[in-house]
């Protein structure tokens, strides 16, 4: 350049506004106060100046980019400090995100140091200060302006936006921009920071967005790192919980499965309509094929169609016998020489048999004195030995047991919405009712008063304080209260705390409340009011956890008011768990007869729901013994033949039905007895279902032995105990058959791991067998002598009583029922045109059952254990319409995981350095995918939040210099120095023998104004630390599911857990760790059931199918088409039962699980004893066998199981409990009906079709054992 050009440059400079080349300033040190110990700056316009040594460190920690040449800045050592003071709260939570806070400090380092302040800063406001010290007076800085580049703010903003705030739940900005995180932007969080209304800046500075030259004015527009970019080459990435461009892509949860369809329709309705109209086709085409075959072969069309001619696999009625057939005869035959002389001798020796039997019960029943019964709903529910019980078991050993929970959700429903406008300036913002002035005072007079609660337990006062959970103890003995009120620290004079003159008012409880849903975590409020968010327990108070009803997250908009009152609970303390109780009790009944018109309360407390189902029990007492009462007196009754009126009193049989009904309570008790011995506790289900049961198997035994009896007539020279021996000798193997099916289909479905099909299946398998032994002991001696006493015209009951008038004695008497069967019903059924339709009728209703088979909903709404008008049941409707967040999910870390290394750690935590699949970043990545995972919100790690607050730039982690104790960053003390140096090992995690130093200090630090990472609130019972915290053992990382309302949200909620949790201990196993994580919730024990209960009734049905089958083919001696044909039809009511579940909104859960079974015993009933009797008949076709199978067995099992149990049912349905009324009331109703229709009407037309051939044996012994009597003409007829 020439000579001329050079100076030409250097005149163009010094023209130049010196402001924007020179360096200059525009404040210089601390003047007057601007309120609490906030101070205006100094205004200054000369050249920066040189810092003192002293402050090289501060300026090294927080602004290293000045630290050059001679460090000539815009500020003093004290504004260094007051600097570092007021960025401790972004330090502990941005600092997780080290280009974010760097970003962030470059924002305020210019702004208070920088020495080309000018540049960009403009005073607008200023005002004299004399300094009481020098007496000089300076200038305060009251206003200024911060010319901000546009490029550079948006930058700060994006590499922040993500950051995680880990003990909230949240994102940090939601802390530091004065609004939720979701509404905050670049322009309004440096808007918030810098006004002074927050509480934390001194004075107002208004910053303005521009990347170009404005008034005169150079926005600071500094170079920032991108959240993806290291800040040097000591640092990393921010991690991708708070980064998203380090993630990459969102992750996309897996579509919907597609619903099965056939042309648009459901597949199982189309493919079981096909198939039945296919059914239909093939088996009219072969009835319409046997009536053409018949024509042309018969002269008569009235030929059965299913004689031996028209079917071939008759052919061998006529030939000889099978080789089984010969076994099982002599089978037969020594069963019923077996029960002859056994009847034979129980008539014969009534006193003995009697005194044995008797001697028996006592010793059996006397076992109830050993008697437990399971009330804890985790043992009634939960195996021991599944993984959902040990998990729990885990869980109580290392953190204690889940918290009992008292709960209101309270509502104003006579108050309206109102409007508060804000001043100056702002939109209009909508209030709930329940957030109205008074109602929230009224709410704060009902806590208070819950608070205060006094209970008596032996003689001892218990009060809340007692008893709850106060994770600051003792250093803060406040009881957790998750209320709306915390945020007012439930004080009235906090809730009226107002800021305003007398026209107007710039800050309340509105203000209050919006800061403080925004940042429920933040210690105070920044805006003019100052008042804490922090509960006074020394936690947040989540607004989705103390709100209900508000849409999307405006929680202003709240209708409901949730206050909970978390207890301690103490399952292995009984003495501490029932003074809990005892408080709860007298919460309840405050609760109860509160009155205030202006709320609308519903609540529950931890034992709510035992006791409204113990009352629910007592209440339905009555209509239990209604039931019982009504059977009782039926089979009283139905049991004689009255010939005449004359003879009333000595044909009834009420004292031997009243005797058979002994009977079955004794085998009850017997059997509840002999599992007390063994210590096998009893459940409700066991109580409520084993006497239906065993009623129903002995009333239908008695009806049989009785009405066969009745029905017999006693052979010439035979004597009465000879007579009843053959009697039961005929109807006992069928008895025996039926008992033994059913009696070993229940030990099998013992093998159960349900704990209620388990219970239920050894008890109900016992009970029957002992019924059975005492029916052909006991009865069959009582039965002998209430003949004797009916043969010498003595009353009943009264039975010393002889009646004048001369009878005939005994007699034959086939009975009303017995002739119209005979008669009417059988021969009707068995006609050529109706065996048809019933075919057809009964296989439609088997194909539509198997068609909603897998549309039966699983699961148990909690809301039907309560009676309709329990105030639990109010609660449940109130929950489902207005909680916004579901039950606290734990993933646990199995202790031995190694927290010291850096492996270990990267496997685990969230924030810088972590790997990008680390157990809080899978987590993490799930609640993005909330509607899928059901994991509502990020996780709280407190891993991350000790790295935080081990920090050498945080005030947190502090010790004595002397002693080595810890410090707690609000004592002011210069014996107090950094746990760590602020060095570039310093600034990395802590290891090793490190990272067990100062552990146990952040767990037992509580947050203050100065550090709000103290841990311990948040996790002070996260962390299991081994002993002389020599490391770390168990520990958890909390979360929330979303809502969940039904049964299937809460199988798939804790499906989704389980399987999160398996990923995370995949890919931990893949670095190394050999240690699991679980997740662990509440509701898990009570749920887990439903996971396998699919395969569980499966396996439980086709255990007992396959049981009945194996003893079927044996006791029938080898007859193995006819155990098929029973167990087919067994198997058809088990799917019709289904079928009528759908139809009647009956879920599949235990209790219906233990009904089913129950039904597959009861179905035997219906369908043993005709079964038996077709294949002992001798006659010529299978419709004659049919029919008299039909006529001799089906009176009795109409008069006896099916008319019995259907008078005590339907009184079952006045029952207040809505379980009676639903598993109860119409699954019996259910299975009595289908067992019913199918034993008595389905059943023989099958036979009539398909039925086993005569077994020549069989027949020929029978034929033998008749000749020479009246019922050989009946054979022969």
């Amino acid at each position: 350049m020439s000579a001329r050009g050079l100076a030409l440059g250097l005149l163009l400079l010094l023209l130049c506004p010196a402001q924007v080349f020179s360096q200059s300033c525009v404040w210089y040190g601390e003047c007057g106060i601007a309120f609490g110990d906030k101070r205006y700056n100094c205004e200054y316009s000369g050249p920066p100046k040189p810092l003192p040594k002293d402050g090289y460190d501060l300026v090294q920690e927080l602004c290293p980019g000045f630290l050059f040449d001679d460090v000539s800045l815009c500020c003093d050592v004290q504004q260094l400090r007051t600097l570092k003071g007021n960025l401790q709260v972004p330090l502990q939570l941005l600092s997780r995100c080290p280009s974010c806070f760097y970003n962030l400090m470059n924002l305020f380092c210019e702004l208070t140091c920088s020495p080309r302040q000018s540049q960009f800063l403009n005073v607008t406001a200023t005002e004299d200060y004399v300094d009481p010290i020098t007496n000089q007076t300076k200038t305060n800085v009251k206003e200024l302006q911060y010319y901000v580049g546009e490029s550079f703010a948006n930058a700060m903003y994006n590499a922040c936006r993500d950051v995680e705030f880990p003990s909230s739940n949240d994102k940090a900005l939601g802390l530091l921009c004065g609004k939720d995180a979701k509404a905050c932007n670049a322009t309004n969080w440096i808007e918030f920071m810098f006004n002074k209304d927050n509480g934390q800046a001194p004075f107002t500075i208004t910053p303005i967005f521009s990347d170009l030259p404005t008034h005169g004015m150079e926005p600071m527009n500094n170079a920032t790192k991108g959240c993806a970019e290291p800040v040097d080459e000591f640092t990393e990435p921010c991690s991708c919980q708070d980064c998203s461009a380090v993630c990459g892509p969102k992750p996309q949860p897996p579509p919907p499965p597609v619903p099965w369809r056939i042309l648009g329709l459901d597949a199982m309705y189309v493919i079981m309509w096909a198939t039945y109209m296919a059914f239909l086709l093939m088996f009219f085409g072969a009835l319409f094929a046997m009536w053409c075959y018949r024509k042309q072969y018969f002269v008569s069309e009235y030929t059965p169609i299913d004689s031996n001619i028209a079917f071939p696999i008759n052919a061998s009625d006529k030939g000889e016998a099978s080789c089984c057939n010969p076994l099982g005869a002599a089978f037969e035959g020594c069963l019923r020489r077996l029960f002859t002389w056994w009847g034979s001798f129980c008539v014969r020796n009534p006193g003995c048999v009697l005194f044995f039997s008797l001697a028996f019960i006592a010793a059996c029943s006397s076992g109830l004195v050993f008697v437990q019964v399971t009330t804890n709903p985790v043992d009634l529910w939960s195996a021991p030995g599944s993984q959902a019980h040990r998990e729990k078991e885990y869980f109580d050993a290392h953190f204690g047991p889940f918290f009992r929970t008292e709960q209101l959700i309270i509502q104003a429903p006579h108050t309206s919405v109102h409007t508060y406008e804000p001043y100056p300036s702002g939109s209009n913002v909508p209030f709930g009712p329940p957030l109205n002035i008074d109602i929230l005072h009224q709410v704060l007079d009902l806590q208070t008063a819950i608070e205060n609660i006094i209970a008596s337990y032996n003689n001892e006062t218990v009060t809340l304080q007692d008893i709850c959970l106060a994770p600051l103890s003792p250093y803060n003995e406040n009881c957790t209260i998750m209320s709306v009120l915390n945020y007012f620290q439930n004080s009235h004079s906090m809730l009226d705390h107002k800021v305003g003159d007398d026209f107007f008012v710039y800050a309340d409880y509105h203000t209050h409340f919006l800061y403080c849903v925004r940042a429920p975590a933040s210690l105070n409020d920044n805006g003019l009011l100052q008042d804490p968010c922090l509960g006074t327990f020394g936690g947040p108070v989540f607004p989705w956890l103390v709100l209900g009803g508000y849409d999307d997250q405006n929680y202003n908009n709240a209708t409901a008011l949730v206050i909970t009152f978390p207890v301690n609970n103490y399952y292995n303390d009984t003495e501490k768990l029932q003074r809990a109780q005892a408080w709860e009790r007298e919460f309840i009944n405050f609760v109860k007869n509160y009155k205030n018109p202006n709320l609308t309360i519903s609540f529950t407390a931890e034992r709510s729901i035992g006791d409204e189902l113990n009352r629910e029990s007592n209440s339905d007492v009555f209509t239990v013994v209604i039931s019982y009462a009504v059977m009782f007196l039926y089979i009283s009754i139905a049991l004689g033949h009255i010939k005449s009126c004359g003879r009333f009193l000595v044909d009834s049989k009420v004292s031997l039905g009243i005797a058979g009904i002994l009977i079955v309570l004794s085998s009850v008790a017997c059997s509840l007895g002999i599992f007390s011995y063994a210590g096998i506790p009893l459940t409700l289900i066991v109580i409520e279902v084993i006497p239906f049961l065993v009623l129903a198997v002995g009333v239908d035994n008695i009806f049989i032995l009785v009405q066969t009896y009745q029905r017999d007539e006693r052979l010439q020279g035979e004597t009465l105990d000879q007579q009843l021996g053959r009697v039961l000798g005929e109807v006992a193997p069928s008895m025996f058959l039926s008992s033994f099916s059913e009696t070993i289909a229940f030990f099998l479905g013992a093998l159960s791991v349900m704990p209620a099909v388990h219970t239920f299946s050894l008890f109900a398998g016992m009970a029957v067998l002992i019924d059975f032994l005492l029916q052909i002991t006991c009865f069959v001696s009582l039965l002998g002598l209430d003949i004797k006493r009916q043969e010498r015209n003595r009353l009943d009951i009264l039975c010393c009583v002889r009646d004048p008038e001369d009878g005939t004695g005994s007699q034959v008497s086939e009975g009303l029922l017995f002739r119209f069967f005979r008669n009417c019903y059988s021969p009707l059924l068995l006609k050529d045109w109706v065996r048809p339709i019933v075919i057809a009728v009964f296989v439609g209703v088997l194909s539509f059952s198997i068609a909603v088979l897998n549309k039966v909903e699983i699961g148990l709404d909690q809301s039907l254990s309560m009676p309709e008008d329990s105030y639990v049941t109010d609660y449940f409707r109130s929950l489902s319409q207005y909680l916004h967040a579901g039950p606290p999910v734990y993933f646990v870390v199995e202790e031995g995981h190694d927290y010291t290394s850096l492996l270990g750690q990267n496997m685990v935590c969230g924030g810088l350095g972590c790997n990008n699949d680390s157990l809080v970043q899978q987590i993490f990545d799930a609640a993005q995918l909330d509607n899928y995972t059901r994991i509502g919100f990020a996780p709280s790690s407190w891993l991350d939040d000790y790295f935080d607050w081990v920090k050498p730039q945080s005030s947190c982690c502090r010790i004595y210099n002397s002693t080595d104790q810890f410090c707690n960053a609000s004592v002011v003390d210069p014996a107090c120095v950094r746990c760590r140096p602020l060095t570039p090992e310093g600034r990395q995690r802590p290891q090793g023998g490190d990272f067990m130093r100062f552990l146990p200090m952040f767990l037992s630090d509580n947050p203050n104004l100065k550090c709000g990472k103290g841990g311990h609130a948040a996790y002070g019972s996260a962390v299991n630390i081994l002993g002389n915290d020599t490391g770390v053992g168990a520990t958890y990382f909390m979360t929330y599911h979303t809502v969940l309302q039904t049964s299937a949200d809460f199988i798939d909620a804790m499906k989704k857990a389980r399987l999160l949790a398996g990923n995370i201990t995949k890919t931990m196993s893949q670095d190394g760790s050999s240690h699991r994580v679980f997740p662990y919730s509440v509701f898990y024990v009570f749920y887990e059931q439903y996971l396998t209960i699919i395969e569980d009734t499966v396996f439980n049905l086709c255990t007992s199918l396959g049981a009945i089958f194996l003893v079927t083919v044996v006791l029938l001696g080898c007859e193995l088409w006819a155990a098929v044909i029973l167990c087919v039809t067994i198997a058809m009511i088990l799917v019709n039962m289904f079928g009528v579940m759908w139809l009647w909104g009956i879920s599949l859960n235990a209790v219906s699980l233990v009904n089913l079974v129950m039904s597959c015993g009861i179905s035997v009933e219906f369908c043993s004893h005709i079964t038996r009797a077709f294949t002992l008949s001798a006659k010529g076709s299978r419709v004659e066998r049919a029919e008299e199978a039909l006529s001799h067995m089906g009176s009795s099992v109409f008069s006896g199981i099916t008319l019995t149990k259907f008078g005590g049912i339907v009184v079952l349905a006045f029952a207040k409990s809505q379980i009676f009324q639903i598993f109860y009331f119409r699954m019996y109703l259910a299975m009595v009906l289908l067992g019913a229709t199918h034993g008595l009407v389905f059943l023989p037309v099958l036979l009539s079709y398909i039925g086993p051939s005569i077994n020549k044996a069989k027949s020929l012994a029978t034929q033998e054992r008749y000749k020479g009597t009246e019922r050989e003409q009946l054979l022969n007829f």
